[in-house]
């Protein structure tokens, strides 16, 4: 008996004919190309529950050889339906059926994992990736094997289990060396270890595929040339971005009334962007603008998630939507402005822009640097971070405010600093600091540093330990430049009101290069303890240079590496310099304009309104 005519199965005739395949699938004899077609229209129809019920029946009820195909589509299913538990019965019981099934056990994997059993994924994967004979996985042996390597790799990354990670992914580009996903992650990962030279070629890997197939983020830590951040931006654009060729979908939408700013954002919890924002939200102008969020932002049960909720009007929850819906959500919803919060971060979401559902869209405070993103027209920007040399590198044009392009909170809570003893400081010593996350530091950055340490014999260098392969690595070269292991003091993450403390114990925080410190640089300021950076040619490094300059402090931006070398040498060797900068940022900081947040806002609120009455006015 064959499957019933193509229709997509929905109402009451839907069904009739689920009912009616069922039966077909209980009789036992029902043929598997058959039960596929049905199962494949009924999750086409989004009835993903009865095309699971439909391959369970058809599993328990036929002889056929191959149960094994019907038990891994079925786990598909499952796996889909987030029933985990069940999948991963389902995938044992076609290697039960046919153990040298090896697309079970990759799937497999991905349920243990899903169930949190990391080490039973990897074993399964490892179990594809070392298999003596790989011409025995069938006809496609490179690419199942390239599977296993990359999921592993993947999630040992995750597990910050770099150096083993890394070790899969050299294999896996051994085998294949023109995967740029997984070159990528290469990239990043030496990033994340301090393993100079980050582009370390081997095999037929080139250094220009890995220079290519550097992320953004990683090329923001690895290069201040804007043309290099520009061209990757567009290289993400098009290789992963859907081209959208429909009409942008605020067209025909009436806005009146109030200006409605939206914010887009899956960082609205405890991260550096919600962090930052939090005070934002809360002092826009109700009189005039109302404040929307569309988000897919984890509940983190923070106090500052609770806050940041509390601060919008309208809080669009957009998980479970498409890209298109939720910017038909944001066209709906009659958003003037929408502020991109991400760019292209990890776990943005660019492809809700490109639909247009506000008639401005604007980059801010996520992503400093130009995202290429079609349809965000604009970026939030200060004259010093984007200063008119830098406009043709950019696809955005400028927003600038008058004074600094970042807002930050004033509400910070700092809890009572400990003793430099406390944490393990020398009480008589310099104490540099650079608590940057270790990817940002680059061998040049780091090996000057080192060269500081030289020639100032009190110093110490106060550093977040981030993973313990960058602990050693950066040890190691320290040991190169003559640096004893002791003058390298290793903090472990703290709670926020903990972290804010540590700022005061410090002396003088040496900032990284390219990629400046942003929120990191702003927590330092205010809580009065000076910054020495170096600005260059990209907004990502002239971040901080952006911060000294509103705060007051504009002669501890440098420019070239000596020249930054030879003020942390300066600085350090006079305590008393050090003295009246804390006493200026004691005395003026938190009152200046950077700390103004008020007036940014309504700076901000006037570009806005401007933009906003613009669009408005045309036809």
């Amino acid at each position: 008996m064959s499957t019933p005519p193509a229709a997509q199965p929905s109402g009451s005739q839907g069904l009739a004919l689920v009912e009616q395949w069922l039966a077909l699938a209980r009789a036992g004899n029902w043929p598997l190309p058959e039960v596929m077609e049905a199962a494949s229209r009924l999750q086409a129809a989004g009835a993903l529950d009865a095309a699971a019920l439909l391959y369970q029946t058809w599993v328990g009820a036929t002889p056929d050889p191959m149960k094994h195909v019907a038990c891994f589509n079925w786990g598909a299913v499952l796996g889909e339906l987030r029933r985990h538990a069940e999948a991963e019965s389902v995938y044992r019981m076609a290697l039960t059926l046919a153990p040298g099934f090896v697309q079970a056990r990759l799937n497999l994997g991905h349920q243990l994992e899903h169930l949190g059993r990391e080490e039973e994924a990897l074993a399964e994967w490892r179990t594809v990736y070392e298999i003596d004979n790989p011409e025995s996985l069938g006809a496609e042996p490179l690419s199942l094997r390239l599977h296993a390597f990359n999921n592993a790799a993947r999630l040992l990354e995750q597990l910050k289990r770099y150096e083993e990670s890394e070790a899969l992914m050299r294999r896996s580009l051994m085998l294949d060396p023109r995967q740029t996903d997984v070159a990528q992650h290469y990239v990043h990962i030496r990033q994340k270890q301090c393993a100079w030279p980050v582009y370390d070629t081997f095999g037929e890997v080139t250094h220009n595929h890995l220079l290519m197939s550097t992320s953004l983020l990683a090329m923001l830590d690895e290069s201040d040339d804007p043309v290099l951040q520009l061209l990757t931006s567009q290289r993400y654009v098009n290789d992963k971005l859907p081209k959208v060729t429909t009409p942008p979908l605020h067209r025909g939408r009436k806005r009146e009334g109030k200006i409605r700013i939206g914010y887009l954002s899956g960082d609205l919890h405890m991260h550096a962007v919600g962090l930052l924002t939090a005070e934002l939200y809360e002092l826009h102008d109700r009189s005039k603008f109302e404040i929307h969020a569309f988000s897919w932002s984890r509940d983190d049960g923070t106090p500052l998630r609770a806050r940041i909720k509390a601060a919008i009007d309208h809080y669009h929850p957009v998980h479970a939507l498409t890209d298109r819906q939720a910017a038909e959500a944001i066209a709906d919803a009659g958003i003037d402005v929408l502020v991109d919060l991400q760019g292209l971060t990890s776990g943005a979401r660019a492809g809700i822009l490109t639909h247009r559902g506000a008639p401005v869209q604007v980059g801010y405070l996520g992503l400093p640097a130009t995202s290429a993103i079609p349809g965000v027209d604009w970026i939030l920007a200060d004259r010093f971070v984007m200063p008119p040399e830098s406009l043709p590198y950019y696809t955005e044009k400028p927003i600038y405010l008058p004074n600094c392009y970042q807002v930050s909170d004033r509400q910070r809570f700092a809890n009572p600093a400990p003793t430099r003893t406390e944490v393990g400081l020398p009480e008589d010593a310099f104490v540099f600091c650079a608590f940057n996350n270790n990817h940002k530091m680059s061998e040049q950055v780091w090996r000057c540093w080192m060269r500081v340490l030289r020639q100032v014999p009190r110093g110490v260098l106060w550093l977040l330990a981030d993973n313990r392969f960058a602990q050693a690595n950066l040890t190691r070269v320290a040991a190169e430049e003559g640096i004893a292991p002791e003058r390298l003091i290793f903090a472990g993450r703290a709670h926020p009101a903990d972290y804010l403390a540590r700022f005061t114990l410090a002396d003088l925080f040496l900032d990284t290069f390219p990629y400046n410190a942003g929120t990191t640089a702003s927590d330092c300021l205010w809580m009065g303890t000076p910054i020495l950076t170096r600005s260059g040619r990209t907004y990502i490094s002239r971040m901080a240079g952006s911060l000294l300059t509103a705060v007051g402090l504009p002669d501890l931006i440098t420019t070239t590496i000596d020249e930054y070398e030879q003020r942390a040498v300066q600085i350090g060797n006079q305590p008393a310099r050090v003295a009246s900068y804390k006493r200026y940022l004691a005395e003026h900081g938190r009152s200046s304009p950077l700390f103004d947040i008020p007036t940014i806002v309504r700076d901000i609120e006037r570009e806005f309104e401007r933009l906003a009455l613009d669009a408005r006015a045309k036809p």
